[in-house]
């Protein structure tokens, strides 16, 4: 009788494993391509002008002066946007979800900021050299792909 008790308590631990295992896990559905288009999409605004005609590679490792504002902004996206948002849809891993959703809300709001930096100037006679066209299009895709993660981390059944 011993043998069974062992076998039925080692079969309730095994299935308590696997429920706290699956519990970690989201399963974004449709949104995993949709999120994979906007991660395209910020690729392609990296070789799209950022700031006046310096492409958002070059204001991400520091070619030309921008200020900070946009060099932040740029990592963010990089690394949320692209390696994060990468990881959690390879992994399917709940507080990665979660990481994404934070931090692309971050990213968002530093994009809004970077494009409101390029468009002051240092003085009030002297213009800023204005947002790019890339710049515009990777804060859209940011504020996509924060939409998108908010919705992913926070539907977890």
């Amino acid at each position: 009788m011993t043998a069974n008790g062992n076998d039925f308590e080692q079969f309730h631990a095994d299935l308590r494993q696997v429920e706290h295992r699956v519990n970690r896990r989201i399963d974004p559905g449709m949104r995993a391509v949709r999120i994979a288009v906007a991660v395209l999409v910020v690729l392609l605004t990296s070789v799209l002008p950022w700031v006046g005609d310096t492409p958002g590679w070059q204001v991400l490792f520091g070619d030309v002066r921008v200020g900070v504002l946009p060099v932040l902004f740029a990592a963010f996206l990089l690394g949320v946007g692209v390696l994060g948002s990468g990881l959690a849809l390879a992994l399917r891993n709940w507080a990665l979800a979660w990481v994404c959703a934070v931090g692309g809300c971050a990213a968002a709001v530093l994009g809004m900021l970077s494009i409101w930096t390029q468009q002051t100037g240092r003085s009030n006679k002297v213009p800023g050299p204005g947002p790019g066209f890339g710049l515009v299009l990777a804060e859209l895709a940011a504020i996509a792909l924060a939409i998108m993660w908010v919705k992913v981390a926070s539907s977890r059944r």
